[in-house]
């Protein structure tokens, strides 16, 4: 029997970093040459927010550039992978109360990373929308669910960061983090060096300053439960990448292999 693919949680940061090279990219760029490519990628990210579970059904989704204000060389990157039918299938068996979409596109959280992990564009992806109805516990659980995807060939890749506060930038701090940023991302560290899902679970009402300054929202910081939930006995965690951006962004990303 084969090993299961990987799960791979990926701390996006900006959308420029599709046209950056830096040590987080080049970090995505090493991975991509050594982890074996699989059937298709299964991709969450932060930036597709629905009310029920939705998931992409063109033959050739878009490439959405969700955003502005941003050089226009952003504009100019073209990453277009194909769909996979095959996986939409293996969601529609699983019997997710899940919708297809022929019309949603890959947002910048799923282009901007990818675009480093495999440049050729040559993995076909289905992505699956954040059910904004669900709490961190139902965000786990459905991960849980897609758990058996790995073991079938199918990669799942989640988008997001663990720390994301948009109004706490220092834009001095290029490649570093506040004090509060670094505190919060090494305790989510070590809850996942521990499996302790309890505190990943931490619901609002108990959390500190911390975690309230570095989780504003809870967008980006659901796909780190995917995940999570995927994660097998037999996993082994490895760092992809440590590290910080503009004081209030945690870029750290890891695998499950």
């Amino acid at each position: 029997m084969s090993a299961p693919t990987p799960a791979l949680f990926i701390g996006h940061g900006s959308p420029e970093n599709a046209i950056r090279d830096n040590p987080f990219t080049q970090s995505l760029q090493a991975l991509g040459k050594r982890i074996t490519r699989p059937k298709a990628a299964l991709v969450i990210s932060a930036h597709w927010l629905t009310r029920g579970i939705t998931f992409t059904a063109s033959p050739h989704p878009e490439q959405v550039f969700d955003f502005s204000g941003f050089p226009q060389a952003l504009h100019q990157v073209h990453y277009r992978p194909y769909t996979s039918p095959a996986l939409i299938q293996r969601l529609q068996q699983m019997n997710l109360p899940a919708l297809a979409d022929p019309a949603q596109g890959f947002d910048h959280g799923v282009w901007t990373v990818l675009k480093h992990l495999w440049p050729d564009a040559d993995v076909p992806l289905v992505q699956l929308s954040l059910d904004i109805t669900r709490d961190r516990l139902g965000h786990l659980a459905l991960g849980a669910r897609l758990q058996a995807l790995r073991a079938e060939g199918y990669m799942i890749i989640a988008s997001g960061n663990i720390v994301h506060n948009l109004r706490e930038l220092d834009w001095s701090q290029p490649s570093g983090g506040q004090d509060w940023a670094k505190r919060y991302d090494l305790v989510i560290k070590q809850a996942l060096e521990s499996k302790d899902n309890t505190l990943l679970l931490q619901p609002r009402a108990e959390q500190n300053q911390d975690s309230r300054l570095s989780v504003p929202t809870e967008d980006h910081y659901w796909p780190l439960l995917y995940v999570a939930g995927t994660r097998m006995p037999t996993d082994q965690l490895e760092w992809v990448y440590e590290g910080y951006e503009y004081g209030g962004i945690s870029l750290r990303s890891f695998m499950l292999h």
